[in-house]
């Protein structure tokens, strides 16, 4: 088991940044480390992700993991590399990716949603797998995959709320993918960076009784 995938696998917590303003990047991103969040993924389709991902390696390298999301293909995989990315995450699974994620020893947990393409995955190399978007499916469609499919590490993005995610853990899922639940862009255009740590910790406390 890779680093990256125990630090997954324990901290069961992925922050995800989209859209998140540069002038704003580091107050969230300190705000969430303050919240005990300790893996941070800045979407590629964010304007100058390259830039934060390797200005947070510099900055927060020793308290979390940073790493990249939406990375389609292996032109944004070389681009998130390149910047320091520890870890690659996509919508989608693009096989090309998970090896090149492997030569570079970088982490690549790909996107998936039927149990087809849940192997599929697995057997190119990926370590764990994102299901998505599961929001419109839910965790009981997460608890079918779970019988058969068993020994894959899963991460479940969409749709993931307080009130829901012991749900989704109960179902089977190892970890979550938080977007706008954990970084709501209005309070961070706000300034209340307050409310995001607070939001944070409420979810590494939900998940620690699990």
């Amino acid at each position: 088991m890779s680093p990256m995938l125990k630090l997954l696998l324990t901290e069961k917590i992925v922050a995800i940044l989209r859209g998140i303003e540069d002038r704003h990047a580091d107050r969230t991103a300190e705000a969430l480390l303050a919240g005990g969040i300790r893996l941070l993924e800045v979407t590629m389709n964010t304007d100058g992700a390259a830039a934060i991902i390797e200005r947070w390696r510099s900055k927060y390298g020793g308290q979390a993991a940073i790493g990249a999301g939406t990375v389609l293909d292996m032109d944004m995989a070389r681009e998130a590399v390149a910047a320091g990315a520890q870890f690659l995450i996509s919508p989608n699974l693009d096989e090309a990716v998970v090896a090149y994620g492997a030569a570079q020893g970088v982490s690549v947990w790909p996107g998936v949603m039927t149990p087809t393409e849940i192997v599929r995955a697995w057997k190119s190399g990926a370590e764990a797998v994102k299901i998505f978007p599961v929001a419109s499916l839910g965790y009981k469609y997460l608890a079918e995959l779970r019988g058969p499919l068993n020994d894959i590490p899963m991460m479940a993005t969409g749709g993931v709320d307080l009130h829901n995610i012991a749900d989704y853990f109960r179902a089977g899922a190892n970890a979550v993918g938080m977007g706008s639940k954990l970084v709501n862009l209005e309070w961070v255009r706000d300034g209340r960076f307050d409310l995001i740590e607070e939001r944070a910790r409420g979810f590494v406390e939900a998940v620690a009784e699990l």
